[in-house]
C-alpha cells in the first residue's frame, strides 16, 4: 500500500482546507507544498524551490493572467538581511540557523518562542481527530460522524 494521506478539514473562519502527504509521489524529492487559493488570487511555496512563491492575481486581465514567480532573495526580507546578495539563495540548512535565531530571539526578549508547545499539541489533536475518522470509515456529511 502507497504511504499517503489525504483529509479535509474547514478552519474557524469557515475557510475549507485539504491535507496530502505522501511519499511516494512520482518526481517529487522533497516537495512541501503550501498553496493558497481564493476569490482574488493564489499563493503556492514549494520546498524544491525554496527561494520562489508563485502569485497570480485573479484580477488581472484574462489576456495577461498566469502564475509569476516571485524571488524572495531581497534584502528586506527579515532573514535575508544576514546573507549574501539579492538573488543569491538560500538553501535547506539556513531555514534551521534561522529557527535557532528565533527561538534564542525569543528567549531573550522574555517572549513566547513561535510556533510554541501548544502549537504542535493542537496539530497533535488534529492527526488525532483524522485517525479517529479514518477509523470510522467517516466521509463527509452534514452532520459529525459518531
Amino acid at each position: 500500500m502507497d504511504d499517503a494521506a489525504l483529509f479535509t478539514g474547514r478552519f474557524p473562519s469557515g475557510a475549507l482546507v485539504s491535507f496530502e502527504a505522501g511519499r511516494v509521489a512520482a518526481g517529487r524529492k522533497n516537495a512541501l507544498r503550501i498553496a493558497f487559493n481564493g476569490a482574488h488570487g493564489s499563493l503556492a511555496f514549494d520546498l524544491e524551490r525554496l527561494n520562489e512563491l508563485a502569485f497570480h492575481d485573479r484580477t488581472e486581465p484574462a489576456d495577461a493572467a498566469g502564475f509569476r514567480r516571485i524571488l524572495d532573495t531581497e534584502p528586506g526580507h527579515p532573514y535575508l538581511e544576514a546573507w549574501w546578495p539579492p538573488g543569491h539563495g538560500l538553501g535547506y540548512e539556513h531555514a534551521f540557523v534561522h529557527q535557532a535565531r528565533d527561538l534564542v530571539h525569543a528567549i531573550a526578549a522574555g517572549a513566547e518562542p513561535a510556533p510554541a508547545f501548544a502549537d504542535g499539541l493542537q496539530v497533535q489533536r488534529v492527526l488525532v481527530a483524522v485517525e479517529d475518522s479514518a477509523a470510522k470509515d467517516c466521509t463527509y456529511t452534514p452532520v459529525p460522524c459518531s
